[in-house]
């Protein structure tokens, strides 16, 4: 064998091939499944990739395929406890698949940043957080990419998208009759800024729950879906007497609503006040935090998300609905 080790650049299946003393088409047989090239050749072309450190260009194999391996993530609030766990859980999935991850932040990102995605011939565009600009799904329905939904609203006519739903509906009620049962007769729903379709789902049910028991409801709309709004809202909503029961519909509001609640105001939660969340974030459950929530199972998600890319690119889109569950913790009485 002779050649070396190129520095400063990818080795490249040129380099294998002069290593080996063969051809530049008998490394890409010998890197092929079921391509024909004699044991004699694989063993030498084999042994010189490992000398030489090669991998496979797979962006370049994806150009001559139906579809790739690559699967677009577009999140946004990457930083929000549930996200993330959501982002570990399917990366690890796809992973086992056999599929590759490749990320993109909506949080700064136009539409035509986004549809960049595209670029690289991804097989599906997976989106978890955010309004999916409609310029987006319709490109991806040209492009024959399958989208993916999750706690958005539907498609614009014309294009496809997968569909999965957590049950925000019963979660809202869920929450307004748990807080009815602790004996709360003023709460507050903090629903923060973001106004996203889910979000302001839970809230109206929440609230037609409270005020059908004939209980007012007061509600916090302000700032984006994070940590800090909570502490704001807990803020000014617990400024006076009166509330005594409180749902954000996330647990990042919760949790802000919570710690704040509790170590800067002095209140005792759950006695003089009822904390609940939406999501069960691996978080809410540490002992610090103990949040009562409403679960919208991180494990049903995932599978429904990852059967909907595995899916041919051809077939009709699904609608899968994630049933909600109560989960008892220490913030409601």
């Amino acid at each position: 064998m002779s050649g070396e080790k190129p520095a400063g650049r990818f080795v490249s299946a040129a380099d294998v091939a002069r290593r080996a003393g063969v051809s530049r088409s008998a490394v890409s047989r010998a890197f092929t499944p079921g391509a024909q090239v004699s044991e004699t050749a694989r063993s030498r072309i084999l042994e010189a990739a490992d000398e030489l450190g090669y991998r496979v260009n797979r962006l370049a194999r994806t150009l001559h395929q139906a579809r790739s391996d690559l699967v677009g993530i577009v999140g946004g609030n990457l930083g929000n406890p549930y996200i993330s766990a959501q982002l570990e859980a399917l990366s690890a999935g796809l992973q086992s698949r056999g599929l590759q991850c490749l990320l993109m932040n909506s949080a700064q990102g136009s539409a035509a940043d986004l549809a960049r995605l595209l670029d690289y011939r991804v097989r599906t565009v997976v989106l978890l957080s955010g309004a999916a600009p409609d310029e987006l799904i319709r490109l991806c329905t040209r492009n024959g990419a399958r989208m993916v939904l999750i706690n958005r609203p539907a498609p614009p006519e014309g294009s496809r998208a997968d569909l999965i739903l957590a049950d925000s509906t019963a979660g809202g009620r869920l929450a307004a009759r748990r807080l009815l049962a602790a004996g709360c007769r003023r709460v507050a729903v903090v629903i923060s800024g973001s106004r996203t379709s889910a979000k302001l789902e839970r809230a109206r049910a929440f609230c037609a729950e409270i005020e059908a028991a004939g209980r007012p409801v007061t509600r916090w709309a302000e700032g984006a879906n994070s940590y800090a709004t909570g502490c704001e809202a807990a803020r000014a909503l617990l400024a006076g007497p009166g509330i005594d029961g409180i749902f954000g519909v996330t647990d990042e509001l919760a949790l802000g609503v919570l710690n704040t609640a509790r170590f800067e105001l002095g209140h005792k939660v759950p006695g003089e006040l009822s904390v609940i969340g939406f999501d069960d974030a691996p978080v809410s459950d540490w002992a610090s935090h103990g949040l009562t929530t409403i679960r919208q199972s991180l494990g049903a998600l995932t599978r429904a998300t990852l059967e909907a890319i595995e899916r041919p690119a051809d077939a009709a889109p699904t609608r899968v609905r994630i049933p909600v569950t109560l989960i008892e913790r220490s913030s409601v009485a």
